[in-house]
């Protein structure tokens, strides 16, 4: 059987940054896994789309993928908008959709790494308050989910940590910075893009932080998200072969689930 070939499902942005940082971070995992063919592709503004590099794959004979959605949380896009393009594969295609990023130990190492390379040390984290500015959504899961994670930066040593949001949901981060200044022991203010590549919200993030006294980077294209896109992409690849000639694996957290006989309220994803 044949390696499935791992493609990268990214949002795509007019700001020609997204695409070059999304590549860029693609070919990382790729140098990380020799042998493995990769593939990327955007939903909207960018090219190649999802459905091109689909019917490319099915053209040059390749049967099996694992679509993985570039997203830190389960919100609309991976719900609903990546599943919707994925069941339009060509028939000869069984395509697994592979779980989202977020949430994960990894995600919390790259904000650490972004976080000391704009100029803090781990002696600094008992007196550092950290906003974790993600772009935001109306989906409660994905809400709870930037949280959850930042409690967890929290527990790391960091004096405090408080989610912000660049859309959709309150606060903002410049009202989380002017709360941290507030907090008892926070002698500096850090914030940390939760965002993968730069665009609009994420320069509305950096807007924001004017108040505080470092600013970090975006994710990008750190080593520790490499490993993380190998590491969802073998959960999914791994997943039990579907006994259809086509079928699409629903993304789930924290690992894909195969639709298929074995999963029947997925049946509808599934033709002979």
């Amino acid at each position: 059987m044949s390696t499935p070939v791992l493609l990268v499902v990214a949002h795509g942005s007019r700001d020609p940054r997204h695409a070059a940082t999304v590549q860029a971070l693609v070919r990382r995992a790729g140098l990380l896994r020799p042998g493995l063919r990769v593939e990327t592709a955007f939903l909207d503004f960018n090219l190649p789309s999802v459905t091109g590099v689909l019917d490319r794959l099915a053209a040059q004979g390749v049967r099996e993928v694992v679509a993985l959605p570039l997203l830190l949380t389960r919100a609309f896009h991976a719900k609903a908008d990546i599943p919707a393009v994925l069941r339009q594969a060509p028939s000869s295609l069984t395509v697994r959709q592979a779980a989202v990023l977020g949430p994960s130990p990894l995600l919390l190492a790259a904000v650490e790494r972004r976080l000391y390379e704009a100029g803090l040390t781990p002696a600094d984290k008992s007196t550092t308050g950290v906003v974790l500015a993600s772009a935001g959504s109306t989906d409660p899961e994905a809400i709870a989910v930037i949280a959850e994670t930042a409690r967890e930066l929290r527990r790391t040593g960091w004096c405090s940590v408080r989610p912000a949001f660049a859309s959709a949901s309150l606060p903002r981060t410049e009202d989380a910075v002017r709360a941290l200044r507030a907090e008892p022991g926070v002698r500096r203010v850090a914030v940390s893009p939760y965002v993968i590549a730069p665009g609009r919200l994420p320069d509305r993030i950096a807007k924001g932080a004017a108040g505080a006294d470092v600013l970090a980077d975006v994710l990008g294209p750190s080593p520790e998200l490499a490993r993380l896109l190998l590491e969802r992409y073998e959960a999914a690849a791994q997943t039990v072969r579907p006994l259809s000639a086509r079928a699409l694996v629903k993304d789930a957290a924290p690992a894909a689930v195969t639709t298929g006989a074995s999963n029947p309220a997925y049946s509808r994803y599934i033709s002979a």
